[in-house]
């Protein structure tokens, strides 16, 4: 489950106050999530300097690894030289932090280097890796690290996508009569929905390529900018699916809320909606709206295996929301 930074750094604050705070951590998410940010709150949190200062020259018993060769990767070279300073005894009883920047840019002989400090980190020491692709890490440090994910601005913004959902369903629910028309319009609105969703994704990971290229084109060769085009294609994919997603259970949510007042039971997903759950429930009977909930078992299933998107969504709501 992803987090919002000020939730991920309240939980990683409590541990830190009740001496639980484990050695090593993943904080992983998509560009703009925050990761730099949390882990500047949390060396903050257990050294002292301040989270303004912990990425400059100015922190102490701080020390930082990022992509830095031509290639845009860290090598082995830059872990030994942060494993010899995390061996040395921190001064005035500070604890030691090493940031792994793109952990993702490990190369392979880097990560095998990293891997003994993971399994033996020095005494009073912190080691925080951020990644927006964990699944390029090897398996040997992911299951040495305690995972935190971060919500992406964009899942902030999906909440408002959801509301727009729920807006549409509430509309279908005040139709005194639902017919194949009807049920064919609500696909085409979400949709609609769905290519606005792809839109905005791609509009702002083609900015944050943009970026890069701007920031790295005269450092770096041609191969890496070549390799981040592509990573950043797949990113695209990967948010559009992940929104598409939680629009998909918000349809689940909102049938369920159906479901619970048909068996009286108080609890609400989309308490908003209450009124117009609350009206389908009286409509149709427990066996009707299972058979809707299947229906969207069955367009969440098809979904995953890459069929059509467009026909599973219409042949979806044509079975779930026609009379």
């Amino acid at each position: 489950m992803a987090f919002p930074r000020t939730t991920a750094l309240e939980f990683l604050r409590h541990a830190y106050e009740q001496n639980r705070l484990a050695h090593a951590y993943l904080i992983t998410g998509p560009p703009s999530s925050g990761k730099q940010v949390l882990a500047a709150e949390l060396a903050s949190l257990v050294n002292g300097t301040p989270a303004q200062d912990v990425f400059t020259a100015r922190a102490r018993e701080i020390f930082i690894a990022r992509p830095e060769s031509k290639s845009r990767r860290i090598v082995t070279a830059q872990i030994r030289a942060l494993e010899r300073t995390l061996q040395m005894r921190a001064a005035n009883g500070r604890r030691k932090v090493a940031i792994i920047s793109d952990a993702d840019r490990l190369q392979r002989e880097a990560a095998n280097a990293f891997l003994k400090t993971l399994e033996e980190p020095p005494k009073d020491s912190l080691l925080l890796l951020l990644s927006a692709v964990p699944e390029a890490l090897p398996e040997t440090i992911l299951s040495r690290c305690i995972a935190i994910a971060l919500a992406s601005d964009g899942q902030v913004r999906g909440k408002a996508e959801e509301q727009k959902l729920v807006k549409l369903l509430q509309q279908a629910a005040h139709q005194t009569t639902w017919r194949v028309q009807s049920a064919y319009r609500l696909a085409q609105e979400f949709q609609h929905l769905l290519r606005a969703v792809r839109e905005k994704v791609k509009f702002e990971t083609d900015e944050a390529f943009k970026r890069e290229q701007t920031r790295y084109k005269d450092t770096t060769d041609g191969a890496w900018l070549e390799e981040r085009e592509e990573y950043y294609k797949a990113l695209t994919e990967s948010l559009y699916l992940q929104r598409r997603a939680a629009l998909v259970e918000t349809l689940f949510a909102w049938w369920t809320d159906v479901l619970r007042t048909s068996n009286d039971v108080a609890q609400r997903d989309i308490p908003v909606a209450r009124q117009e759950t609350a009206a389908l429930a009286r409509r149709f009977s427990t066996a009707e709206i299972l058979r809707r909930i299947r229906s969207l078992e069955e367009l969440r299933d098809h979904l995953g295996r890459n069929i059509h998107e467009a026909l599973a969504i219409e042949v979806a709501f044509l079975t779930t929301f026609n009379a």
